[in-house]
């Protein structure tokens, strides 16, 4: 699977932006899904996954609430909608696959196989 993030940018804080992720290749319905970002100085760290199906979702607790994961397998693509951005927001944020046919939903970066290159987001306050 390749995965290409769009949508990043500049806003103010209050704001939102939708982040896409679109996958090319095979299996993609059959990938969790996931979503992460990394600030400057910091470990990248787990936002959101979803499974095949799109009916389980996993939030981090830092944008629990503001943030919705989302995908479309029939455009192949993941979407990550986020609401009420603050300036702690701001990251480079990454899509990541795990894998075919793996069924369990992970938080930690390692346990996904396939990345995208990153799309920035910078929330000014």
């Amino acid at each position: 699977v390749q995965l290409q993030a769009s949508g990043g940018g500049l806003v103010q804080a209050g704001d939102s932006l939708r982040l896409a992720c679109a996958a090319s290749g095979r299996d993609f319905n059959t990938n969790i899904m996931g979503w992460f970002r990394q600030a400057p100085g910091k470990r990248r760290e787990f936002v959101a996954a979803i499974n095949w199906s799109g009916t389980t979702t996993k939030y981090s607790d830092s944008v629990k609430g503001r943030f919705t994961i989302s995908r479309d397998n029939t455009k192949n693509t993941a979407y990550l909608q986020m609401n009420s951005l603050t300036p702690e927001d701001t990251a480079v944020y990454y899509c990541a696959a795990r894998g075919a046919r793996i069924t369990v939903i992970h938080s930690t970066p390692n346990s996904y196989a396939f990345w995208g290159q990153g799309t920035q987001v910078t929330v000014s306050s």
